[in-house]
């Protein structure tokens, strides 16, 4: 079955150029708004199971959608397009668990793949983004890292919440809290909520399935 989608784009002809490509490719395009705050509204009232979001919008940009998504516990995954190769951006994206992100001048050739990908539970991000933004060596500060470090840090970066990451290693809640610490000392993080979470998420890309597997 294929899923209920939603698209918003203030540009018009962008607009109607992506919802006639996927109403062609044969999936359920339920709304189209032409900015942030209509396509939130409409998100509320229809719950679609995938909204593809321009970045930027007047009234609501898609990252304030996502974050009000994400605030209201709306099940709705998101996909943000934009032209812009813009670090800050992509990494808000994945604090708010955005599901895809893809640049507009690959969108009508990335579009099937991503939304095929958010539907089946994974995550597609942009190779032409990821490349442009990411360090292809593994940073230093990941070999100061003890292997349940490197677990701890991998499970952060999948959202898991410290029980969870308990629950996976075998370990109390108060060890996990501890490791986490000694990373943010490790990796001198700045005192901020997000700063543990961005930097598992920016580094997640460097833990080997080797690191998973050592004890």
């Amino acid at each position: 079955m294929q899923p209920s989608i939603l698209i918003a784009d203030d540009h018009p002809l962008v607009l109607k150029g992506l919802q006639d490509f996927l109403v062609e490719k044969g999936y359920n395009v339920i709304a189209s708004e032409t900015d942030g705050e209509k396509a939130y509204d409409s998100i509320i009232k229809n719950r679609p199971d995938i909204a593809v979001l321009d970045i930027r919008m007047p009234l609501m940009t898609g990252i304030e959608i996502a974050e009000a998504c994400k605030s209201n516990n709306i099940k709705t995954k998101i996909i943000l397009i934009t032209f812009e190769k813009d670090e800050t951006l992509y990494k808000q994206a994945q604090t708010l668990n955005v599901s895809g992100y893809i640049l507009k001048e690959f969108a009508l050739v990335e579009i099937e793949n991503c939304i095929d990908a958010v539907n089946n539970g994974k995550s597609y991000f942009s190779e032409q983004l990821t490349e442009y933004l990411l360090p292809e060596e593994k940073p230093e500060i990941l070999e100061t890292l003890t292997p349940t470090e490197k677990k701890v840090l991998y499970f952060i970066a999948q959202n898991k919440t410290a029980k969870e990451i308990g629950d996976l290693l075998f370990i109390s809640d108060r060890t996990v809290e501890k490791h986490k610490s000694h990373i943010i000392k490790k990796a001198k993080l700045a005192p901020k909520p997000n700063s543990l979470s961005l930097f598992a998420k920016e580094h997640e890309q460097f833990i080997s399935d080797d690191d998973l597997k050592n004890t």
